[in-house]
Parts: structure tokens; sequence; C-alpha cells
């Protein structure tokens, strides 16, 4: 993702753009996950369409952010595509025009591009 950048923020991993944090991995009990900032709505829509693999993360799902269980076998397209929903929500608007939109479900075409430079 352009101008992405990896700090390590309550003792995990934090991934944000412009100073602002989009994803982050971190445990929930003893389970992995990753946690993503999620437009109005998609929270519930997710969780309740497969909950097992969804859930609401403590202290940001409130705020709407989804998270994904890194142990339950992840579809790691559809978590390239969430990761990438999120950076453009968070990212200023030069930067996330820079990356194409979600994938089409008639093409599947529309995956971020990858950068030309080495970016977190």
């Amino acid at each position: 993702m352009p101008e992405a950048t990896e700090q390590t923020t309550w003792g995990v991993p934090t991934f944000r753009v412009n100073g602002k944090i989009f994803a982050l991995v971190a445990p929930v009990g003893d389970r992995d996950a990753v946690w993503l900032k999620a437009p109005p709505g998609a929270q519930a829509i997710l969780m309740e369409a497969a909950a097992d693999r969804f859930f609401r993360p403590p202290y940001l799902g409130h705020k709407g952010w989804i998270g994904i269980w890194l142990d339950a076998s992840p579809d790691w397209a559809e978590v390239e595509a969430l990761v990438g929903r999120s950076y453009r929500m968070i990212a200023p608007r030069r930067l996330a025009g820079g990356l194409e939109r979600e994938p089409s479900r008639r093409t599947g075409r529309g995956s971020p591009r990858r950068p030309t430079q080495q970016h977190a």
C-alpha cells in the first residue's frame, strides 16, 4: 500500500497511512486476528454472514471495525480486499485513488496493484 508503515503499538503490529491506523494484528484470547476499519453496516453484515470468520473486536468494535480470525483458514483474497478497503477509508485521496477498487465479482479484476517500491 502506498506510504503504509508498520509500527508496534500496544505490543502489536499496527499498519498506518498518514499516521492513522488502518489495520492491526492482535490476539483475542488465544486466537490471532486482524482488525480492520469497515464502512457503516459492514460489521453486522459480515458477522451475520460468517460468524465463524468475523467478530467484533474489543476497543474498536463499537466504532464499526471488523475482526477476522486468522486461525480459521481465512480466504486470503477476501482478507486482501478488506485490508485494501480499510486502507482506502483511512488514506488521503491522493494515495487511496492510486489503488484500484475491490475486485468485481464477475471479472475478478480490480485487486490492488503492486507498488513499484517496497511498502508494508
